[in-house]
């Protein structure tokens, strides 16, 4: 892997008791696999950061930057910002693992040493697919899931194994054009991540995690949000390039700045 530089992106709102559970799997021989870590506090209400800050500091074989948006941006424009910040800093792949230890890093590392990354334009982290094991998710979201799945699988000419789990990995190459910059910034980004990989072709492949929900705090309106999916996947159905192309945002003038804290 001496050619890669591949950013950990953690993504953090208010999971102060998961983020050092989640840096604690970063083990020597995991850190030494990449290239930085960059931690984004999307505004979080309670001691999220000090809570990075302190178990950041003991990555001792892993640059870690932590980072405080400058506003709410949400989990999608706090994609933005880690994305924006890999194509500046001459990273090849960002992988995403959110900070709510729900995912774990471990389940990539077997296809980083296999090079599947090299072979792929994203790796996408699947709760739905063989091999996967859910702990303490409800009958009623996995079957709400396997719907949505099918349906987007339908629209979008291939299998969809999940819209959207906290692990995935990216190449920085089909970020160069931005073409994700004006998805929207809530937590529906991830949807239109995978209707964007249909449309530009891109090698989408996914693989099976463990996936655990125990004292996670979850931020998903459901019912709320499966109409404003379905939404969604009915306007890509009837104009794919101009859906992907439309400014899907709630403010559209939305700068996505952060600001170092270490």
């Amino acid at each position: 892997m001496t050619n890669d530089r591949i950013l950990v992106f953690i993504p953090m709102y208010n999971c102060a008791r998961q983020i050092p559970r989640v840096l604690a799997r970063f083990t020597p021989e995991i850190q030494g696999l990449f290239g930085g870590a960059l931690l984004v506090n999307n505004r979080s209400t309670d001691s999220t950061e000090n809570e990075a800050l302190k178990a950041a500091r003991g990555l001792s074989g892993l640059k870690a930057v932590v980072v405080r948006n400058r506003e709410n941006y949400g989990l999608g424009g706090s994609h933005k910002v880690a994305f924006d910040y890999a194509l500046a800093n001459g990273f090849t792949h960002v992988v995403t693992l959110h900070g709510d230890d729900q995912g774990s890093i471990e389940d990539l590392i077997p296809h980083l040493r296999r090079g599947r990354h090299r072979e792929a334009d994203c790796l996408l982290g699947a709760r739905f697919l063989g091999g996967s094991s859910l702990e303490g998710y409800s009958w009623f979201r996995t079957f709400g899931n396997r719907v949505y799945n099918g349906l987007f699988s339908a629209v979008c000419g291939r299998r969809i194994y999940d819209l959207g789990s906290g692990l995935n990995l990216y190449s920085v190459r089909i970020l160069e054009d931005g073409f994700y910059r004006k998805f929207p910034d809530d937590l529906t980004f991830n949807y239109c991540m995978v209707m964007a990989h249909s449309f530009y072709g891109h090698k989408a492949e996914f693989f099976p995690i463990t996936w655990r929900e125990d004292d996670q705090v979850s931020n998903v309106k459901l019912f709320s949000q499966s109409i404003k999916v379905l939404r969604m996947l009915a306007a890509f159905t009837l104009d794919k390039g101009g859906f992907l192309r439309r400014d899907l945002r709630a403010g559209p003038d939305r700068k996505y700045l952060a600001d170092e804290v270490f």
